[in-house]
């Protein structure tokens, strides 16, 4: 019996199955890129709300709002995409027979991983160039602090999505993960800054993962600077997550 290939080879074969099968999805495709980009285009063209505000006040819209759209295709994919497959994976006991292969737990999790930041990259690269036609233009200087604020904000939302799918039944995953999408794209300080919102609501909005990943990567682009409260919060997400996702991760129904 031959010996089996080197935990990088396997991790990385799984990466790209896995992100293969992302990219091959129809409707995660609509969620992590269309949806997005209608987000863009339709935001960028209306000129309500007001998303100027607060730090931003006095920016152009596209350049306030392109970072939003962002934030919001890091969340489609790092959780709910990755929620639903993994409910879906445990009904269908794909999970239970990978973490028995030499590719282990910690290979999958981590093949996973790697397939959430390459398709990732697919989708900046595509809102980049839409929200660039529109008339984006991000200060390079704060590329640095946004690419920090996307793995940080990866962290956050993999986690997560690895709570709610890792411990409920499928059929649930899938309703809760699209719910709370929506929810957090309309008031979560995605793609409407939390600063535009009354008070005291702006304030607990600003707590989210969501607000603080949106509005760490508006810092970043429109004024080249790391905003570290934002950032620091979605470290903590990101920490408190992870430890709960390893009392909840379930690896079969």
């Amino acid at each position: 019996m031959s010996a089996p290939a080197p935990a990088t080879t396997r991790v990385l074969a799984q990466a790209r199955f896995e992100t293969v099968g992302l990219l091959r999805h129809g409707e995660q495709l609509i969620v992590s890129i269309v949806l997005p980009l209608m987000a863009l285009v339709g935001l960028a063209l209306v000129p309500y709300p007001e998303l100027a505000v607060g730090p931003w006040a006095g920016a152009d819209r596209i350049d306030v709002l392109s970072p939003g759209v962002v934030a919001l295709a890091v969340m489609s994919t790092a959780f709910t995409g990755q929620a639903i497959l993994l409910g879906f994976e445990r009904r269908w006991g794909v999970l239970r027979l990978l973490g028995t292969t030499p590719l282990g737990r910690g290979g999958l999790l981590a093949a996973k991983s790697l397939s959430v930041l390459a398709v990732l990259v697919v989708q900046l690269v595509v809102i980049g160039a839409v929200a660039a036609v529109l008339g984006w233009r991000p200060d390079p200087v704060g590329l640095l602090p946004a690419l920090l604020a996307v793995v940080l904000g990866v962290g956050a939302f993999a986690s997560l999505a690895a709570c709610l799918g890792g411990s409920l039944r499928a059929e649930a995953v899938l309703a809760l993960a699209n719910l709370v999408w929506v929810l957090l794209a309309a008031g979560g300080g995605v793609l409407l800054p939390a600063q535009a919102m009354p008070e005291p609501l702006s304030t607990v909005v600003q707590l989210l993962p969501s607000a603080a990943l949106g509005d760490a990567l508006r810092t970043a682009l429109v004024h080249g600077t790391a905003d570290w409260g934002p950032l620091l919060v979605l470290a903590v997400w990101a920490v408190a997550a992870a430890l709960l996702a390893r009392r909840l991760l379930r690896w079969s129904d």
